[in-house]
């Protein structure tokens, strides 16, 4: 007997762990929240504040912020905004985790693009380009030329994140985002409820709340301002 126990050996068996629940199986955001692996979250021009009109309401845009940050510091997160005023890294969400594909009007570029060179803020004193001499300009879309080398790191650093999460418990919020640049919050994001069947989106905007087909009971429509429903939302959350 001990001769044929000498070759015996015994597999352990680990009991399998049970498959995660899509998101669209819960009730509420906070369940929704507390059981997402991670948290897409999009910024739409209902947050843009205009820097050369403040108003009262930039102060609860970026209370907003905050109130944001508080809902998703604990969660593997990455934001997507369309919006050029870059208040959005003065919040204290985590820079390393944002995208502004749009660009940063505080980031500048020579106005004529005579080079791929851009600078931060106060970099360049005189705000002229010391190549060719013309003004400097925002870094963003409304640029002649917008020189697209300052958003590409983080942009890479999304998709990569992007790719990810799929077939995981994603949870995603649209805030804000209208029709202005559609290829990059709103058909995106749709997309990605399509394909990630555990995945659940929250679009929220005032006037442009309507859902696409193909969401199916993976998605929510929010006639509110984005901003409000936040600042009302992360209290109880």
């Amino acid at each position: 007997m001990e001769d044929l126990l000498k070759n015996f050996s015994v597999k352990r068996i680990t009991p399998k762990q049970p498959p995660q629940k899509g998101l669209s199986e819960y009730d509420s955001l906070e369940q929704r929240l507390f059981s997402a692996g991670k948290v897409l979250a999009g910024i739409g021009q209902e947050w843009q504040i205009d820097r050369e009109a403040r108003t009262a309401g930039d102060s609860r845009i970026m209370e907003a912020y905050e109130a944001l940050y508080q809902m998703v510091k604990d969660k593997d997160y990455f934001i997507v905004t369309t919006n050029t005023d870059a208040m959005i890294y003065q919040s204290s969400l985590d820079s390393r985790r944002i995208t502004a594909p749009c660009g940063n009007v505080t980031w500048r570029q020579c106005s004529r693009a005579c080079t791929k060179d851009i600078w931060e803020p106060g970099e360049i004193p005189d705000d002229i380009c010391p190549h060719c001499k013309a003004p400097l300009t925002g870094n963003t879309i409304e640029a002649e030329t917008y020189i697209e080398e300052g958003y590409l790191p983080q942009w890479r650093l999304y998709t990569g994140w992007l790719a990810s999460a799929m077939n995981q418990p994603l949870l995603v919020l649209e805030l804000g985002e209208g029709f202005r640049a559609p290829t990059v919050i709103r058909w995106p994001f749709e997309k990605t409820v399509r394909y990630n069947q555990k995945s659940y989106m929250y679009r929220v905007n005032e006037n442009f709340a309507q859902l696409a087909e193909g969401t199916g009971e993976r998605a929510v429509s929010v006639m509110e301002n984005s901003v409000e429903w936040v600042l009302e939302t992360a209290g109880a959350v």
